[in-house]
């Protein structure tokens, strides 16, 4: 099978397009023939070392769709050619994956496979950040980065469909129409004003309930800024880079604040977890509540390009290889 494989951490340029031998299943696994690749900064952060790969040569990637090739003889309730998607099991940058079955779910018929590949982990992520790690009510204000990214667009419908107030911000003209059509109440353009005066404008000097960053880095000090007392900060991402130590008697110098930094990875522990988030995504994506942007797609060999693309911040929605 094609498949892309780094041999040392490094830039985009580090994953080549190489021939690997088809994998077979073991017990409590599946063979998937991949229709589809989700593109996302976890996959950064692993080519680039961020995240410590678990061996190298390593073929990256955590999140795919397809269908079932083959199943290990332990493996119930699958069967070959059953159409299935997945998220945070490593090695999608390739033509066929072996999967877990338990982190495996069945793609409803009305959901095509590229969308299924698209929603898995990026869906998921925004579904335990407002359902989970800070549940949204009504009356709530969250300020998300990145309103434009992939899961920016999620996490903003999320929100409004639960009555919250959200504030988005963006580094461009595009991205900030964008952020507008998927609900964003108010939308920043960070390359213009500083984030964390106009959130204390905009909610009368009082802050908001919580912020979710997936920046990290150049956002960490704004986003506390921003937070009324007792507020949350959620930190589920660094494309900016890791956030530095910092003293934690500034959470309570700031007005007691929580801070967090989930990961999906502990948000989908179970197959009824996993069932419960995607069943919901497939429900708000099948009535239209949900409105899935894929913005990009490329050829499993341009997979150096996509990432070079998605580091400078050159691109909105999601990303998707096709093998």
């Amino acid at each position: 099978m094609k498949a892309i494989s780094i041999q040392s951490p490094g830039g985009p340029e580090v994953m080549k397009l190489v021939d690997l031998p088809t994998p077979q299943p073991k017990a409590g696994e599946a063979l998937v023939k991949l229709a589809a690749i989700g593109v996302n900064f976890i996959d950064v952060y692993f080519r680039s070392g961020l995240y410590k790969a678990p061996q190298l040569p390593l073929t990256i990637g955590s999140e795919g769709a397809g269908t079932v090739e083959a199943v290990a003889e332990s493996v119930t309730g699958l069967a070959p050619g059953d159409r299935v998607a997945y998220a945070m099991v490593l090695g999608s940058y390739a033509e066929y994956a072996v999967v877990p079955a338990a982190k495996l779910v069945k793609v409803p018929e009305h959901i095509s496979l590229r969308d299924a590949a698209a929603l898995m982990l990026q869906g998921m992520t925004a579904h335990y950040l407002s359902e989970s790690t800070f549940p949204l009510q009504r009356g709530h204000v969250a300020l998300v980065h990145a309103g434009a990214g992939g899961v920016g667009l999620l996490l903003t419908q999320l929100a409004k469909a639960k009555g919250a107030t959200v504030i988005t911000t963006v580094s461009t003209d595009e991205k900030a129409a964008l952020s507008k059509s998927a609900g964003a109440d108010h939308v920043i353009k960070y390359t213009e004003v500083e984030f964390a005066p106009e959130v204390r404008r905009i909610t009368g000097g009082v802050g908001a309930d919580v912020v979710y960053d997936s920046v990290g880095k150049t956002t960490f000090d704004g986003s506390l800024a921003s937070l009324r007392p007792r507020g949350y900060l959620v930190v589920f991402g660094s494309s900016s880079g890791p956030v530095p130590a910092f003293d934690l008697q500034i959470l309570g110098a700031k007005g007691s604040l929580f801070l967090t930094r989930p990961s999906l990875a502990y948000y989908t522990q179970t197959p009824d977890e996993i069932a419960w988030r995607t069943g919901d995504l497939f429900a708000a994506l099948r009535d239209g509540s949900l409105k899935l942007r894929i913005e990009h797609e490329y050829p499993l060999a341009a997979a150096s390009r996509a990432h070079s693309e998605l580091e400078a911040r050159a691109t909105t929605g999601k990303l998707v290889l096709l093998p």
